[in-house]
């Protein structure tokens, strides 16, 4: 077969390349025949960093929140704009938790295939939601009055 998308190896996973792009040849097998990006090592990844992700991401929570609170702010001292906008940022703080705590979990939806999509995917929007939730939830903190 001279059509690499026809091979019966990428055919299997989605988004696998086109034609002799570059980006086909990162996802080459390794010498040993481990394919790094496949679906079961993809998998293993997530689950093994997404609970080391999980822990970081509450413990950053937990020390940032903590500071906060400890130095008597709350978030009734702040407008009702700028405290929609804290508020928005630490439901969107709690959800990603949600979404990186579900990447962790060593629980497979149906296949590993679903699994290795799904997870992947919660992985990459929890991350995102993380930063984006935190940015805005302190950005809120900033615009408040100064004690």
């Amino acid at each position: 077969m001279t059509d690499y998308q026809s091979t019966p190896d990428t055919a299997a996973r989605p988004g696998r390349g086109r034609t002799g792009t570059v980006d086909d040849a990162s996802h080459a097998p390794q010498p040993d025949g481990r394919d790094l990006m496949g679906p079961v090592e993809n998998l293993t990844r997530i689950m093994w960093t997404g609970t080391l992700w999980f822990a970081a991401a509450v413990v950053a929570v937990a020390l940032a929140l903590g500071a906060v609170l400890v130095s008597g702010w709350r978030p009734d001292v702040l407008s009702t704009p700028v405290e929609s906008l804290f508020w928005i940022g630490a439901s969107v703080v709690a959800l990603s938790l949600g979404l990186i705590g579900w990447s962790g979990c060593p629980i497979l939806e149906v296949s590993v295939p679903v699994a290795d999509r799904n997870k992947t995917r919660t992985m990459q929007l929890g991350t995102f939601s993380f930063l984006v939730g935190s940015a805005a939830t302190m950005l809120a903190v900033l615009l408040g009055p100064a004690s």
